[in-house]
């Protein structure tokens, strides 16, 4: 569509567009922002312009930049070409902006990209297609479980987890045991979030990360069996209430909270005398969970806290086991 000039405001944008050739970059750069600014998307071909062919790597960085605010496959094709730019920063630029992508008709454009040889073209491609949750994006991350390199495998995680098909337990549940990064099998821990509960190898799996040597792998680990509510991690989950990480001990202290395990409550009632106080807090909201008069008269101790946030939890508590004892004494 040709702009027609006619009114103040698109005089001030023809002199922004003509300023995109200026000799000065900072010039060029301030002209994007102020065609950015007008939310037209008339203009917004001379950004485009500007990211594919700008002399300056700035320039092209901050057209990567703006472009997140329009989501067109012809933008998304230019985004997806600027992560094989020169500059570092423009590549990084563009898989942010990427990263942001929210229709689903782009997943297509991006697809079309995600076979390319560069590693960090293939990561950022998968970056842009998780929540999208597009399911052709399956094989495409199933495979990348499997690549070299580590920031492939990290983000065809991500793109798994969201897409929640079951096809892609078994290799996650590999991964989470065996890959050699802790940051890949910490996530995915956590994308194994969708599996039943009675699957062997997801669970084998999370018990094996329970026990993980990096303490963010146990810390996720705890976290998704009790997401899972698997009952026979109740004794590991226990176990983890010793962990040297307090991290790791308030997802153990969460998960049997939600499992309702009864052996589990004098330990966790200890834990609401532990120095951190995001400890005492879950400690307190796990009792009330339990729901165990015994744990009471901790919890009343807890209402003496100096932390607002595990006095309120130990009321929350109290209130969930009260009135079950008083029914209880009613009934005898």
């Amino acid at each position: 569509m040709t702009a027609s000039f006619d009114t103040p405001q698109r005089a001030d944008t023809h002199s922004a567009v003509e300023r995109l050739q200026d000799a000065d970059a900072n010039v060029r750069r301030v002209a994007l922002l102020e065609l950015a600014d007008l939310g037209d998307p008339d203009f917004v071909e001379p950004i485009v312009a500007a990211l594919n062919d700008d002399r300056s790597p700035a320039v092209r960085q901050e057209a990567a930049r703006l472009l997140a605010e329009w989501e067109r496959d012809d933008v998304v094709e230019s985004l997806c070409a600027a992560l094989l730019d020169a500059d570092a920063t423009v590549r990084g630029t563009a898989a942010q902006s990427l990263s942001e992508l929210k229709r689903p008709e782009s997943a297509h454009v991006l697809l079309a990209w995600a076979d390319r040889p560069d590693p960090f073209l293939r990561a950022a491609v998968l970056r842009g297609l998780r929540e999208l949750r597009c399911p052709d994006a399956f094989a495409l991350a199933h495979r990348a479980l499997g690549d070299d390199t580590p920031a492939v495998r990290l983000e065809a995680i991500g793109v798994l987890g969201w897409l929640k098909d079951a096809r892609a337990l078994a290799s996650l549940a590999h991964l989470c045991a065996f890959d050699v990064e802790p940051d890949l099998r910490r996530a995915a821990a956590g994308a194994l979030g969708f599996a039943p509960a009675n699957d062997g190898a997801v669970v084998s799996a999370l018990l094996s990360a329970l026990a993980d040597p990096s303490w963010r792998v146990r810390e996720q680990a705890a976290n998704t069996l009790g997401k899972l509510a698997v009952a026979s991690a109740a004794a590991p989950l226990m176990a983890a209430l010793d962990d040297d990480y307090w991290q790791v001990r308030v997802n153990a202290v969460r998960a049997l909270g939600r499992l309702r395990e009864p052996r589990a409550a004098a330990a966790i009632a200890a834990l609401l005398r532990h120095t951190v106080s995001n400890l005492r807090k879950e400690a307190a909201l796990a009792l009330g969970e339990l729901g165990l008069p015994d744990t009471l008269a901790a919890l009343h101790d807890a209402l003496h806290d100096g932390d607002p946030e595990v006095r309120k939890s130990a009321r929350i508590a109290i209130a969930q086991i009260e009135p079950s004892r008083r029914a209880e004494k009613a009934s005898r």
